[in-house]
């Protein structure tokens, strides 16, 4: 069986237009647009001969240059009906599809395509079956016209008058939107009868697919019907219902509104803003969004506590009685809130004080706040300020956006219900910034008590005030608050607990604290102070008290368990002692820095401040033949480099007083070492220490080990002020050291270390070098030492004798 007049023949050659999305079928009529060289090429050769090509799809229409492999192997002689060329762009031309054809091999590929084809032979197939299927995918086509209103209802009266099954399956197939696999499946089927039945297949499923859409827009509009008329038949209601004076539950609700908004005490912008956006709410159907949103927003301003305040509690000795139950010491933060509250009894109209608790972790800030709440008899609301990074988050978002809301300001005092609570912002140098905005230029205003009391949120937009609120800060670490920011702080720095402290804080509060939590509370347990106190340096190395916290716990429950094991006998008693700790806290996990018990050549006791509390600093200096070069090791900071600098400096100024040749720094190495070098040191205040080993080793004197000393030298030996006194004299207290050198300026210093800890050592102030090492060094005669020039010491003499054994050399 043939599909049209044309002799099927076996095989010549034809110029190849490949196809990118698109299947001609044969007597299908179709323009293309031909853009790509090789395929005007092709065009241009067909022109010139008998105007039949090949067209042929491509596998992936997105190849460019396809190769013989990118080609599908059936397609359709086309015959060129007209060409069409344009100044700019493709070229245009009309083609018709004659009949299938098989590309047997390419014979040429530049500068087009040239293949040798064979025409695809149709076969023959049952009379009766083709003219059941023909009849089958004439209905189904019709059915398929029926939901595509883009095809012509004229179709189906040419569909209807094919009664070559081939040529009816080649036409209905140009109609129908398949994808292009399913169209190069049925242009590579020979057999007619297939074609229909795979056709009608195709079409079956494109019908239920169109039903299924024609159903969805059905429902769309049926539902955008019913939203047209309830709003037409609302707008009715109201209408009949302001006829007849009839008051709705949404009438009921703006009358709500009025009366809480007459009622309420705001400021007055506040009352005129919301009367007007009350006013337009009326107006508005209550089920449109732009309703909804004025009604949250009056809901918002309605709800915030604008003059509703607490009394506070003007009882000065009462207030410190709170204070001082629930924190052990931090009186300079005690101080100021006393005197917040007898200026506040005095004057009542005064601003809240901003002030800014800075210290390390655990030393109480977020519950000192908490105390200060109670004490002052005011609510407390904390908001968490790590990470934020958007200034939003401060200020609120405008109406404008969806699901837009007031700050977190407004809503933490919308929370607590009070326009005067302790509003405790937590770690204030965490905050960040982004393409978002800063969040700490949003808190300038905040925190600024010549600006809060018309703090301005962007989702109210309202002057809202905030002066009556104490706002206290907190932060880790000072030098991460922008400057900006802390001009406008009051700070108070938290330095980490004293030993003491931390001893009194664990037998008032954690111990209690812990033994009920852990269930010990009647168990008579009786904790040592020697236990408490090896805990603090062998287990925990802190400035706050959390870990002090959980290896008390961890004792407890270590008790709770042999209470248990011995079958709850009644009267059992437990003594914590120093002895029991490696039993029930494990192996000791730092070591607690000791003098050394002989007085030693170039072994210093310096005194060190850390976040954790004061410690002891050894420098040890050794001396070796060399060319005068100063090596420093421990990791030490570029400003504690520059103190050895200088210290080395002074003595060689003084060369002359100590009795060394004046040029004995160019026969010898100095080394200076600092011991745990895997900790970073630095800061000025181990000076005068490093000057005091060098003269040590340079005079082969040793240094007095029950002596630890701290202070900036500079190069005319002055002794120059520190900071951390009373930290560095309590390590040294513990390191068994006796006796404290330290700057003269830092005697104001002093009132600030226990008396206990006083009476039981020496402080000496000092103001020059020559004390210090008068202090210092084991000189036999002390009073005299660096008051006449010495003996010259010939270093030509110290390179030969044994660099292990110091001792001998003194």
């Amino acid at each position: 069986m043939k599909s049209d007049d044309r002799e099927v023949r076996a095989g010549y050659r034809l110029p190849l237009l490949p196809l990118r999305d698109i299947i001609v079928f044969p007597h299908m009529v179709v323009p293309l647009f031909v853009g790509r060289d090789k395929s005007l090429s092709a065009l241009e050769d067909a022109m010139s001969g008998d105007k039949q090509i090949l067209l042929a799809a491509q596998r992936r229409a997105k190849t460019d240059e396809p190769s013989e492999e990118d080609i599908f192997a059936i397609g359709t002689v086309g015959h060129i009906i007209q060409l069409l060329r344009f100044p700019k762009g493709p070229v245009k031309v009309l083609v018709e599809g004659r009949a299938r054809a098989r590309i047997r091999g390419f014979s040429q590929v530049d500068p087009f395509f040239v293949c040798d084809v064979e025409d695809v032979e149709e076969t023959d197939d049952d009379a009766v079956e083709i003219q059941a299927l023909m009849r089958s995918v004439q209905d189904v086509f019709e059915d398929y016209v029926k939901l595509n209103t883009r095809i012509p209802p004229e179709m189906l009266v040419s569909v209807r008058t094919i009664d070559e099954p081939g040529r009816l399956s080649d036409t209905i197939v140009a109609h129908v939107a398949l994808k292009l696999k399913d169209k190069q499946e049925l242009l590579e089927t020979p057999s007619p009868a297939k074609r229909l039945e795979r056709l009608g297949e195709l079409m079956q499923g494109e019908i239920e697919i169109r039903q299924v859409e024609k159903k969805l827009r059905t429902r769309v509009k049926k539902q955008m019907e019913k939203q047209q008329k309830e709003y037409y038949l609302n707008e009715q209601m109201q209408a009949i219902q302001k006829e007849l004076g009839d008051r709705d539950e949404f009438k009921n609700e703006l009358n709500d509104l009025e009366s809480k908004i007459k009622s309420k005490k705001m400021s007055k912008e506040a009352k005129e803003r919301c009367l007007k956006e009350l006013k337009k709410l009326k107006q508005m159907s209550p089920m449109s969004a732009e309703a909804t949103v004025v009604r949250n927003y009056l809901d918002w301003v309605i709800a915030l506590p604008w003059e509703d305040k607490t009394e506070d509690r003007h009882d000065i000795n009462e207030a410190e009685r709170i204070l001082e139950a629930e924190h052990y010491g931090l009186k300079k933060v005690k101080e100021r809130i006393l005197e917040y509250l007898a200026v506040q009894s005095l004057v009542p109209r005064q601003r809240g004080p901003i002030l800014c608790l800075v210290g390390p972790p655990g030393v109480g800030k977020t519950s000192l706040a908490r105390s200060i709440a109670h004490a002052t008899n005011r609510k407390f609301v904390r908001q968490s300020l790590g990470g934020v990074r958007d200034e939003a988050e401060i200020r609120g978002h405008r109406r404008t956006y969806i699901g837009a809301l007031p700050g977190k300001i407004i809503q933490s005092l919308k929370k607590v219900g009070s326009q005067n609570p302790v509003f405790l912002l937590d770690e204030i140098d965490k905050m960040s910034m982004d393409f978002r905005g800063d969040p700490a230029s949003a808190l300038l205003e905040v925190l600024d008590p010549e600006q809060n009391n018309t703090f301005n949120d962007h989702y109210l937009d309202l002057d809202y005030d905030l002066s009556d609120t104490m706002f206290i800060t907190t932060a880790n670490q000072q030098h991460a608050i922008p400057l900006p920011l802390q001009d406008r702080l009051e700070i108070i720095e938290l330095p980490g607990y004293t030993e003491w402290e931390k001893v009194a804080i664990a037998k008032q509060y954690l111990i209690p604290k812990q033994a009920e939590n852990n269930g010990v509370k009647d168990i008579d347990v009786t904790w040592n102070d020697d236990a408490l106190t090896a805990i603090i340096h062998r287990y925990t190395r802190e400035a706050g008290v959390r870990n002090l916290e959980r290896e008390i716990a961890t004792v407890c429950r270590k008790i709770a368990k042999e209470w248990l094991a011995k079958g709850r006998i009644v009267g059992s008693k437990f003594d914590v002692q120093v002895e029991v700790l490696p039993t029930w806290l494990g192996t000791e996990k730092y070591r607690e820095n000791r003098r050394e018990k002989d007085d030693e050549i170039g072994l210093a006791n310096g005194l060190a401040v850390t976040m954790f509390g004061g410690d002891l600093l050894s420098a040890e200096v050794t001396i070796v033949p060399g060319k005068g070069k100063l090596t420093l090791t421990g990791k030490l900071g570029e400003v504690m480099q520059e103190s050895a600098q200088a210290a080395m400096s002074y003595l060689r100024s003084r060369a002359g007083t100590f009795g060394l040749s004046n040029d004995f720094q160019n026969k010898i190495d100095v080394h200076v070492h600092f011991p745990e070098g895997a900790i970073p040191k630095d800061g000025p205040s181990a000076g005068i220490t490093m000057a005091t080993a060098m003269a040590s080793a340079l005079l082969r004197i040793p240094v007095r080990q029950n002596i630890a000393m701290t202070g900036e030298v500079t190069l005319r030996g002055r002794v120059l002020p520190i900071g951390g006194l009373k930290e560095k004299i309590l390590a040294a207290h513990r390191a068994g050291v006796t006796t404290v050198l330290f700057p003269d300026d830092n005697q104001k210093d002093i009132k600030d270390v226990p008396e206990a800890v006083l009476a039981a050592m020496v402080v000496i102030p000092v103001k020059h070098m020559d004390e210090v090492l008068r202090h210092a060094l084991a000189h036999p005669q002390p009073e005299e030492f660096l008051r006449e020039p010495s003996l010259v010491v010939d270093w030509r003499i110290v390179e030969t004798m044994p660099p292990d054994d110091p001792r001998d050399a003194h």
